[in-house]
């Protein structure tokens, strides 16, 4: 996420999409469609939002949608979890309530587990990324975060942890560098740490997700995508060189997910956010780097993406640029319901393009299917 602190995330957007249907109409699938047969177009716009509930316990609401077979994943926030006992719980609940769905691959069971300052669960890793950096053994400290950060996830089932970033911050007490949320200024050696982190946590079984591609570096402190639009100014020849040269390590080690920023860059799109950009998303990211796996949006709700409309019109905006997954963390069961409506809407009018839709679904359940 683009904040260290759960507090700021209290902008749920009201405009409400209109409630979400029970009943799916048959998706007209390809008869070469690898997708699985017999789900409605509802339930598979569900596969790519990520839903978010208040509190320490989930809402029935939530449980009769993951049965439905109408949701993709959970992410979970400090106000989630009480101690280790008590979300695994939750974890294995929502675990019973998926296998009562007609889909077959593990929910995505999410948190940001950075270490320092950003830890939703109690435990490793307790090093923050700045100090990491700074450590003469930079790179075994590195992989020592990955380890711990996976196995504390993996303990309370969790299997999917939205870290590390890459971020290369560009002075002291900037955004990325005030949290300690940065490695370093230096892109070769965020790569190289990064990739340890990826390696070593995706060795645990849980999915790492790199971001904020391009690259939050050159944020000043204040220019928080959280709380408002933010532009930043640098270069193309920068972002390659600087922001964007922190990902080919991880990206090469498999890195299963990235997270695009809701900063707008103009040197590689005047008017969007990374994340509802398809030149940022698929000319660099998926272009000049060759990624293939997972994308997935920061929080739908930030208030960066006040100009973008509705959660229905962010969640078609960016599932049409190439988002994978729409993260929906207002901590609201409706906004994950209006993202999946407004996706399943526009691809039964054809406003979302079938094959580009099925490919994503496609990404998503291959994904989850290489977890626990």
């Amino acid at each position: 996420m683009g904040s260290i602190s759960d507090l700021v995330r209290w902008a749920i957007v009201a405009t409400v999409a209109g409630p979400l249907a029970l009943v799916g109409t048959p998706a007209p699938l390809a008869t070469n469609s690898p997708l699985p047969p017999g789900l409605s177009i509802d339930q598979l716009a569900g596969q790519r939002v990520i839903y978010s509930y208040p509190g320490a316990t989930p809402p029935q609401t939530l449980l009769d949608r993951i049965r439905q077979g109408r949701v993709g994943g959970v992410i979970f926030f400090g106000e989630n979890i009480k101690s280790s006992s008590q979300i695994a719980g939750v974890v294995s609940q929502l675990r019973q309530a998926a296998a009562q769905s007609p889909v077959h691959q593990p929910l995505l069971l999410m948190t940001d587990q950075e270490g320092g300052l950003v830890r939703r669960l109690p435990g490793a890793p307790t090093m923050s990324e700045k100090a990491i950096g700074q450590a003469p053994d930079a790179q075994a400290q590195a992989a020592n975060a990955g380890t711990g950060a996976g196995q504390n996830l993996a303990g309370v089932g969790m299997n999917f942890n939205l870290a590390p970033v890459l971020d290369v911050y560009r002075t002291p007490g900037d955004f990325a560098d005030s949290a300690q949320r940065s490695y370093s200024q230096d892109p070769a050696k965020v790569n190289t740490l990064g990739q340890a982190f990826v390696t070593a946590q995706q060795q645990t079984g849980v999915a790492a997700t790199v971001k904020h591609f391009p690259g939050l570096g050159s944020a000043s402190t204040n220019e928080n995508t959280d709380e408002r639009p933010v532009t930043l100014t640098a270069s193309a020849d920068t972002l390659r060189t600087v922001d964007e040269a922190a990902y080919p390590g991880s990206i090469a080690a498999g890195a299963k997910s990235v997270m695009l920023s809701w900063a707008i860059y103009p040197a590689l799109d005047p008017k969007l956010p990374a994340g509802l950009s398809p030149t940022i998303i698929n000319q660099e990211l998926r272009g000049r780097l060759g990624f293939k796996g997972v994308t997935i949006t920061d929080a739908l709700e930030a208030g960066s993406l006040a100009a973008f409309g509705t959660t229905g019109q962010r969640a078609v905006t960016a599932a049409g640029a190439g988002m994978d997954l729409i993260l929906c963390s207002g901590r609201d069961v409706s906004q994950g319901d209006q993202a999946a409506a407004a996706i399943s809407a526009a691809v039964t009018s054809n406003t979302l393009d079938h094959s580009a839709f099925d490919a994503s679904v496609n990404r998503v359940l291959d994904t989850r299917g290489t977890l626990h």
